[in-house]
């Protein structure tokens, strides 16, 4: 008799618990819901704030590369004569401070490994991103190194205090390559070498021993090619970060949906589950009377 009284009790109680424990798991469901499609609406935006940067930048790598033409027509007519004696190379990693754009930072790292790997020598970087990656793993190589590049479109003016800098404070080196990310399309992008020698070199090429010229005219020669090189490593990672993050902007927009998409479905199942058990108790409830 007790357990006759006490059976629709605990059947009430339990499908209370059940119906509880559904609504919370909704509400749940509900916020993760929302909190997503907040994180689309930022990435959304942030890909149409890149995709009006990267026009500006495009244009800006044009007019820049002329600056890189003008450098490789210069070595290219020099004559420069290898030395039997390895040089002292510096390898200047070009890259910025800015994240959110894939692997942009993390090319210019595995491009320096590699040719260090080959041809060891000192190191500056511009931008914090890569100097965190490898100031672990050669802290003994820097040099110098540089930040806050590459906020807004570089000019001539920031590569000319780079290399002022480098100059300066870079030790001594024969020959610089500049690591830098190269420009393809508006999807992709690839690490490169650039070659600057040095006034001493210069000044002993073939191609310049032809003419009369005072040491100053190669000196200041030398760093204005260092200038041009580093000018158009910048303009042209600058255009290739802005494409990156557009990109990584996209595949999240892409991700945020499916994931709204598929908590969506949880939701609206969960959802019809607590429908369905409500009516269930009320169809229950009025068979019992």
């Amino acid at each position: 008799m007790f357990t006759r009284t006490v059976r629709p009790a605990l059947n009430v109680a339990r499908a209370a618990q059940q119906q509880s424990q559904g609504m919370a798991t909704l509400r749940e469901i509900e916020q993760r819901l929302k909190s997503v499609r907040n994180i689309e609406k930022i990435t959304k935006s942030m890909k149409v704030v890149a995709s009006t940067k990267l026009t500006r930048a495009e244009r800006a790598m044009r007019e820049a590369k002329k600056y890189g033409a003008a450098n490789n027509e210069l070595f290219k007519h020099t004559e420069i004569e290898k030395s039997e004696e390895q040089p002292k190379i510096l390898y200047v990693g070009i890259s910025s401070d800015g994240g959110l754009c894939g692997g942009i930072h993390s090319s210019i790292s595995r491009a320096i490994k590699k040719e260090m790997a080959a041809n060891p020598g000192t190191l500056a970087v511009v931008g914090d991103k890569p100097k965190s990656q490898l100031s672990r793993a050669m802290p003994q190589a820097f040099k110098v190194s540089f930040n806050s590049v590459g906020k807004d479109v570089p000019t001539f003016a920031e590569a000319s205090a780079i290399a002022d800098e480098i100059v300066k404070n870079g030790g001594e080196w024969d020959e610089i390559k500049i690591v830098s990310n190269k420009y393809l399309s508006a999807i992709s992008y690839e690490s490169g070498v650039t070659s600057v020698i040095s006034a001493k070199a210069l000044q002993a090429a073939a191609g310049f021993q032809a003419y009369e010229m005072e040491e100053d005219v190669s000196k200041d020669l030398a760093e204005f090619a260092l200038a041009n090189a580093i000018y158009t490593a910048l303009v042209e990672g600058h255009a290739a970060e802005i494409s990156a993050r557009r990109t990584a902007m996209e595949n999240a927009s892409n991700n945020a949906n499916d994931m709204m998409a598929s908590l969506q479905l949880q939701y609206n199942r969960g959802r019809q589950a607590v429908i369905t058990n409500e009516l269930i108790d009320i169809i229950t409830g009025a068979s019992a009377l």
